[in-house]
Formats: C-alpha cells, structure tokens, sequence
C-alpha cells in the first residue's frame, strides 16, 4: 500500500497538473490609428490607467512598412513582414488576373489570392479545434486556407461606440462560458478623426477620451464576472499618423511625367504604386527621380529594411513621399470627405499615414493585463511583427515560423520561458517542481 506521503505528492501533482495545463482566455482589441502618445496623460484616461496599472505597456511599436492598415493587420497576425505575408498595401492590384484589392468591402478583396501568402493566429486556432469570435475585424470575412473564424461580424465603416460596448459584452460573456477562446474587436474611429481633423486636434482627443469609456466598461464588467485573474487582455494599433498640408505638400505626378504611360496606378498618399509601359519604365524612372521631397525606387532598389520588396503584388515602380507631402495624379485626385457640421461640405483631410516606419509618427502603442502579464511595467519599444508570438504564448499555441523577436517582448510576461510555453504554465510547473524538492528534503 502506498505511502500517505506518495498519495499526497501524488494528489498535489494532478491538481497542479491540472492547473498548469490551464490556458487563459484571451481578449485582442485592434485600434486603428492609435499614436503611441495619444496616451501620454493617463490622468485623464482612468480607463486605460487602469490597464496599465495592472499590466505593461511598451513606449512604441514600430509599425510593417508601409504603415498602412491592412499590412499592418496582417504582420501583427501573422507575425510576418508584408513581404511574407503578401498584404503589401490597403489597395493592390494583381497583374496576372488584373483583379484589385480595395480597402472597405470591394468583393473581390475577399479573394484567397490576397490571404493566403500566410496563416494568421485566427486560423491556426481554428485548425486546433479552438473557437474564435471577431467583431468587425477586417479580414474576418475571408475565407484563408479554407478557413473561416467561428464568428465573424463583418468589418463595417467606422463602427459605433455602441458596436464596440456590445462587442466587449458578448466577448467577455463568450470567453468566461469557455464558449470562445479568443476574441478579436476593432475599432476604427480613432483613426478616422485622425485623418479628418490631424492627430492634434480636440476631435481626436474626444474619440480618444470616448474610447476610454469603454476601457472602464471593460474593467468594470471583468470584476463584475470575477475575471480579473483569469482573463488576458491585449490592445495595439497598427500605426499612428502625422498631420498633413495639402495646401504646401503635394507632389503631382503628372507635371512631372506622361500619365499615358502608365499602365496601373494603385493608391495615393505616401506610398504610391506604378507599372509603367515597358518601354518607358526608364524614362518615367529618371523623371520621376528629379522630384524633391519623395523617393522612386525600382523593385530592386527598395531599402532592405523596409522588408516590402519581395512582395507578390509590389509594383516595378514604387513612391514613397516624406513626412508630411502627399502623392497623387494631381489635385483633383486628392480625397476630400463630406463635411456635415460644416458649412463647407467638402473638407481637407488633416492627418495621414503610410510613411517611412521608422518616422516616429507612425509608431502605434501595445499595452496588455491579465494573469499572464506582469504588472504596473512600462517596456521599451517593440515591433509590429513581435506581437505575434506574444499572443501565441499566452494562448499556448505554437507559433510558425515568423519575423518577430521573443527577446523584444519576453520581459513583458510573468515566468521565463520561450515563445513556445504559456507564461502561466512555465511558472506553475516550476512552483510544482519547487514544492516537490521541498518535500524530499
């Protein structure tokens, strides 16, 4: 007959077991357009102070190139450059069957072609017999690899405060029944008074305080269900945004070149794409060239760093303004919006974005709380890519190969573990490991 001793160390080890095998829910909050700095006040933001004090913030992250939202969205779900990936601008074209994919809801957009260069973390928990639920995540709606999320409410224009309350209160509900075991919300508004009025203006600042009302609709409804030590909960950007001037800042392309020779045309703004006739691609690549305030490069001539030029649907010409400046055909291609509280109905954007990643500008913020992070931690700054193999981590999934560093976030977790064990876990099982030693002395 056993031992009293062996029964407990054996009873300890399986309700330890048990416990250490257990993976946290987890919650991811996509926030387009969110500048690392629109936070720097936390005074006036108890919702999003909250947060912070009980879980890690980093300074910035350094967004893919181009800083751009679909690219974006994809490098932080994949944890892939665009090159990689694929998803190398919010408008692309593919020469080979000359279908275009459109930021919004262009059908064709949903075409595998564009998604399936690699499998975001969405898919891969599908794939592992987990359940996924996403509110107006863009890309939700596509089927990749022959994968759709468990559910999926469809990505829609600027979707409301109340969209987003909603949102949070079926997630958590989801996620605390064990019905979901990953929930992904976007919210774009931020990003939209960004671009109409500038990133500085009191219309940001309000989106940016509405926003934090339901920061402390979520922390009030996590204690409300007791899920304070038993949820994680992750919030990034995919870039920020600088204020424009069109009024000074606008390279028009066709005083420069002949925009005959152009065969296709995709975007406007600080990253422009261009085939050219054949023919012509080194006339228009000379032309082009003499332009103050912005840089042409050939596909071969794109800077390593920018991690873009490997693309499938990058072009053979490639535009990248400078801080500040805007590329376009001419004025009358610049994209105004309907102002309604204005007596001028048709108004200037004031802040953009798309610019060299490196330009501070850019940066977007990540911030994270719950069991598997550590508390009241302000990190250095990491990238766009890096955030992949944070969610995998707190998930207990293995992560796929991917360009992201676990040096840059590692410090951001409890335990001391590599990208591919739960945070939770290592440190549980080390707890068990310790009482065991201390039971054999």
């Amino acid at each position: 007959m056993a031992s009293p001793t062996c029964v407990f160390v054996a009873l300890l080890m399986l309700a330890v077991g048990q416990q250490c095998l257990a993976v946290h829910p987890l919650l991811v909050f996509l926030i387009d357009g969110f500048r690392y700095d629109y936070m720097d006040n936390l005074d006036s933001l108890p919702g999003f102070k909250e947060l912070v004090s009980r879980g890690v913030k980093v300074d910035y992250m350094t967004p893919d190139f181009p800083s751009l939202s679909y690219p974006n969205y994809y490098s932080l779900m994949t944890g892939r450059h665009c090159e990689v990936h694929q998803m190398t601008g919010n408008y692309m074209w593919d020469e080979s069957s000359g279908k275009e994919f459109l930021i919004g809801t262009n059908p064709d957009s949903r075409l595998p072609l564009w998604w399936n260069g690699s499998e975001p973390l969405w898919v891969t928990l599908q794939n592992l017999g987990k359940k996924v639920f996403m509110y107006y995540w863009p890309g939700c709606e596509a089927e990749i690899l022959g994968v759709r999320p468990t559910f999926c409410e469809e990505y829609v224009y600027n979707p409301s405060m109340q969209n987003l309350t909603d949102s949070i209160e079926n997630a958590l509900n989801l996620l605390r029944s064990g019905d979901a075991d990953m929930a992904a919300v976007y919210y774009e508004k931020i990003d939209v008074e960004g671009h109409h009025f500038g990133p500085d203006s009191h219309q940001t600042k309000t989106a940016v305080q509405e926003l934090d009302l339901a920061m402390q609709t979520l922390n009030n409804k996590i204690k409300e269900k007791n899920m304070v030590n038993q949820i994680n909960i992750v919030l990034f950007s995919d870039h920020g945004m600088t204020k424009i001037d069109w009024m000074e800042r606008v390279v028009e392309l066709d005083k420069y070149i002949n925009m005959s020779d152009v065969v296709k045309m995709m975007d406007k703004g600080p990253v422009v794409s261009l085939w050219v006739k054949g023919e012509k691609i080194q006339e228009v690549h000379i032309a082009l060239s003499k332009i103050p305030n912005m840089h042409v490069y050939a596909r071969e001539e794109i800077p390593e760093r920018f991690h873009y030029k490997g693309g499938k649907f990058v072009a053979p010409l490639t535009l990248v303004a400078e801080p500040g400046w805007f590329i376009a055909q001419n004025r009358a291609q610049l994209p105004y919006w309907k102002n309604d509280s204005s007596a001028q109905p048709l108004a200037w954007q004031n802040g953009w974005h798309g610019y060299d990643n490196e330009f501070l500008d850019m940066g977007g913020f990540f911030m994270a709380a719950g069991p598997d992070f550590k508390q009241n931690l302000r990190a250095a700054p990491i990238r766009a890519v890096d955030v992949y193999n944070v969610l995998c981590r707190t998930l207990g999934v293995e992560p796929l190969p991917n360009n992201g560093s676990w040096s840059r976030v590692r410090n951001l977790l409890n335990g001391s573990g590599g990208p591919h064990t739960s945070a939770t876990q290592w440190t549980c099982w080390m707890a068990l490991l310790g009482t065991l030693l201390a039971l054999w002395q």
